[in-house]
């Protein structure tokens, strides 16, 4: 067994070392093309930088700048936060959206590989994960109704006519001049997620003031909404907000 293991490592390292290429940039900088993909099926590359001290390794700011370009902004507390504790197992920096870490000769082979590690683990975190889009699309909502001064209660259970407590992310009191205002932030916005919502809100509408109303705010930051989602919305009296659209409701929520 040992000596099937040894051979096929040995394969392994053949391979890493095969597939990896490297060119010189300048007298400063040289690439190395890793046999390492990212999420669009290209080799990851990495830069490296002689010093005094060893080497700098970094991958000069693509990691994040592809994110933010595919419509992940990682420009709230909770992100940058998720984004420090992912690069922190890795022992890497962020150093103005370039992810980079130092590495002396003796542990540049260990270094290169967390840094290859760091960029493949950010990718997964923020732009793979269903549920961590969820929760940052709910994230968004939530700062974007603190900032435009609406006063809401989140995480509400109402019980319905089902007899069953139902699950709302945001409500809205009564004011003077606007009823209750009930908000769900669907992150995936298909004709499935919409009907989930419409039955949550039909089950709940009669044990609720005659006139509160509902919102569904949904984000199109990379998705086109359909016609079947927002007429499964608009049958059951919801109305829809397209996330890009949302300045159009603001008055009315903050009223």
């Amino acid at each position: 067994m040992t000596n099937d293991l040894n051979t096929v490592m040995g394969k392994y390292f053949a391979w890493l070392r095969d597939k990896t290429s490297l060119r010189q940039l300048d007298s400063d900088w040289t690439e190395i093309t890793t046999p390492f993909l990212d999420r669009h099926n290209d080799y990851i590359q990495i830069y490296v930088q002689r010093h005094d001290k060893g080497f700098l390794l970094t991958d000069d700011g693509f990691t994040l700048r592809d994110l933010e370009q595919s419509g992940c902004k990682l420009d709230t507390p909770k992100r940058q936060q998720l984004l420090k504790t992912t690069l922190a197992g890795f022992g890497i920096q962020n150093q103005k959206t370039r992810l980079e870490i130092a590495a002396s000769v003796e542990n540049f082979p260990m270094h290169k590989h967390n840094l290859i590690q760091a960029i493949l683990a950010v990718n997964d975190l923020f732009y793979v994960a269903i549920p961590m889009v969820a929760s940052l699309f709910y994230e968004d909502v939530s700062q974007w109704l603190d900032e435009s001064d609406v006063r809401f209660t989140p995480d509400v259970r109402f019980v319905g006519k089902s007899g069953f407590g139902q699950h709302f992310q945001f409500v809205i009191p009564k004011s003077r001049i606007q009823p209750e205002r009930i908000i769900e932030a669907i992150s995936r916005p298909t004709r499935a997620e919409a009907e989930n919502f419409a039955f949550r809100w039909v089950d709940t509408k009669d044990a609720r003031p005659s006139d509160s109303k509902a919102y569904a705010i949904l984000n199109d930051q990379d998705q086109r909404i359909t016609g079947q989602v927002t007429e499964a919305l608009t049958s059951y009296e919801i109305k829809p907000v397209p996330w890009s659209e949302r300045e159009a409701v603001k008055q009315e929520l903050a009223a």
